[in-house]
């Protein structure tokens, strides 16, 4: 007997943990998404995963570029742990597909026949493959046929009708970025410090500005002055970052490439709307973090707010440096290190905020769409990756 048929039923999804006993999906190692449907949940029909770029670059790379490889990997991953949960990145992605079933108390405030994208990491969310033979692997968006489990504390969204789904799909995959960019952004544009702590209980600085033995200069933000860097500004969550950051004040917006292409594409996009996505534009190894903190300074930083977006390890101690003292790094890539950001903030002496983009906050969804819709140049770049 299944704990959903002795009624044993978590909104949290308890209850389709199979190994290990006790844990929350996210964290289980295997996901039961075969039992029957409880109360609060609902049941997608799937037609197309997302995986998250951390995910697929290191797919790609175990496998040598080899498509049908990868798709074999996700293929064992998924039968083997009951949802997409890359054992090696820990990451997952997202789906989009066209709810099924619904049961009696779902909060979720979904119809059969709807088509959605869920808005929860394919990391806690059961999920079964029927075929996933037509995509070639060398894409992140796999069309495929399955089935897959929402929770009563799941989050879903209505795909809108003005868009393609895979275009939907990508810009919900990434909403999570602009939205805690924009909330950031705004803190700091009001006139405050970027970080959380009342001013109060901050020491004066000198002259506005002060400076530790290892970190950047330091600067109070005032209204009107706040100067972002984005790294990785040329993909999906950089470039709506950017558009972010830009709607809620930013004077000054520094973008990080990684190549001379990727520049010239971004200012290309700049160009297709009223302001442009970046103020300047850099090329910069993210891993190299005196290169990047070399080339942000010279291009009017450090940053109050360092947002990372790029898809490989070893860009924490980079966002660091280009950040200013009491400044605030937002790290939304899954291929950071943590206790690498946390510890080379405190080996650098470097007095900066740390957060972590959960990829969830309120009206995360509908923030991202409003600044898709309304920037040319945003929509140019997806146009490229999608």
């Amino acid at each position: 007997m299944t704990k959903i048929e002795q009624d044993v039923v978590s909104p949290f999804g308890l209850h389709r943990v199979v190994e290990p006993e006790g844990v929350l999906p996210q964290a289980a190692w295997r996901l039961d998404p075969s039992a029957p449907l409880a109360a609060d949940e609902v049941r997608i029909d799937v037609e197309r995963l997302n995986l998250d770029a951390a995910s697929h670059r290191q797919l790609l790379s175990e496998h040598d570029g080899d498509g049908h490889a990868v798709r074999e990997a996700v293929t064992w991953i998924v039968r083997e742990r009951g949802k997409m949960h890359n054992p090696v990145t820990g990451s997952g992605g997202m789906l989009i597909g066209t709810v099924a079933e619904t049961g009696p108390a779902s909060p979720l405030g979904l119809a059969v026949g709807q088509r959605v994208a869920t808005l929860v990491s394919l990391t806690c969310t059961p999920l079964v493959l029927h075929d996933i033979s037509g995509w070639d692997g060398l894409s992140a968006q796999a069309p495929c046929s399955g089935s897959a489990v929402l929770f009563g504390r799941s989050i879903a969204a209505v795909l809108p009708d003005d868009l393609p789904a895979e275009q939907a799909l990508a810009v919900f995959d990434v909403c999570g970025a602009p939205a805690l960019t924009a909330r950031v952004v705004t803190q700091a544009a009001a006139g405050g410090m970027t970080t959380g702590y009342p001013a109060r209980l901050l020491p004066p600085a000198e002259d506005a500005t002060v400076r530790s033995s290892g970190g950047a200069a330091g600067r109070t933000a005032r209204p009107g002055t706040v100067v972002v860097c984005v790294i990785g500004a040329a993909g999906k969550s950089g470039s709506l970052s950017l558009a972010a950051a830009r709607s809620a004040g930013a004077a000054h917006r520094i973008a990080v490439v990684r190549s001379p292409a990727e520049r010239q594409a971004l200012l290309a996009a700049g160009r297709l709307d009223p302001q442009p996505l970046a103020t300047a534009v850099v090329v910069a190894d993210a891993r190299d973090p005196l290169l990047v903190a070399e080339k942000v300074r010279a291009a009017g930083g450090p940053a109050d707010v360092t947002v990372v977006c790029v898809d490989v390890p070893g860009c924490e101690h980079a966002a660091v440096l280009a950040t200013a003292d009491r400044g605030t790094v937002v790290y939304f890539s899954m291929a950071t290190s943590f206790s690498a950001a946390a510890l080379g903030a405190e080996a650098l002496a470097a007095d900066v905020t740390m957060l972590v983009g959960n990829g969830y906050s309120a009206g995360h969804a509908d923030l991202a769409l409003r600044e898709f819709r309304a920037s040319a140049g945003v929509r140019s770049l997806f146009g490229e990756q999608v």
